[in-house]
């Protein structure tokens, strides 16, 4: 007798155990699904409405990829601060953005490749190449929405998943010293980077006398 209630109570953990997982399954599956399907959002990208001319001088700064990608790095320390999101860029032949993303509460490795495309107003798009998210397979429209969501960035540049890219409107960044800086060429193959740094007479205290 003792032998039946034994297997019937192992009988009974193993059913459990099976039910346990089968809802387990379908909750898994019910996320993906609601990951897939939900709308995607679209961010305004910034607008490039011509703004009152200054009196100012304009310099062009050539630098180089490796120059570049440690001034980035260093914006993006500072940026994440003490958060918990890690993501970083390298300059290659591309851009290369590399860091994690926070799923079903754990971290999966991102990896995105963007190709840089100068506008005429010197802001700069990053049009996505190819995307990956560990081994989970999801839109690429899907991935950069959570990348929009989860990873922190500066007010000046806005993810857009129904686009797949990224604008930096690097015309729009807060600098202290009141220059306006523009983006004249980047040519990554060739390492040839060069920006319009545009200084303002007024930051100087210097005003022009009218003809």
């Amino acid at each position: 007798m003792s032998d039946r209630k034994e297997r019937l109570k192992n009988k009974n953990k193993w059913k459990k155990l099976f039910y346990g997982l089968l809802v387990s399954n379908i909750i898994v599956v019910l996320l993906l699904l609601a990951l897939i399907f939900w709308p995607v959002t679209e961010n305004e990208v910034p607008s490039t409405s011509e703004q009152p001319e200054q009196d100012s001088s304009e310099f062009v700064i050539r630098t180089t990829k490796q120059n570049l990608n440690n001034l980035v790095n260093a914006y993006i320390v500072k940026l994440l601060g003490d958060t918990n999101h890690h993501y970083r860029i390298s300059l290659e032949d591309d851009v290369h953005l590399i860091g994690e993303l926070p799923v079903f509460s754990t971290t999966v490795p991102l990896s995105v490749h963007f190709e840089p495309l100068v506008q005429e107003n010197g802001d700069l798009i990053l049009k996505q190449k190819s995307i990956s998210i560990g081994l989970l397979e999801l839109p690429n429209q899907k991935i950069m929405e959570y990348m929009d969501r989860y990873l922190p960035m500066p007010e000046w540049v806005t993810v857009n998943p129904k686009d797949q890219e990224i604008y930096v409107a690097v015309t729009d960044m807060d600098i202290q010293s009141n220059f306006q800086v523009a983006v004249e060429t980047i040519d990554l193959e060739a390492n040839n980077l060069a920006f319009k740094l545009k200084v303002p007479y007024e930051t100087l205290g210097i005003r022009m006398l009218s003809d």
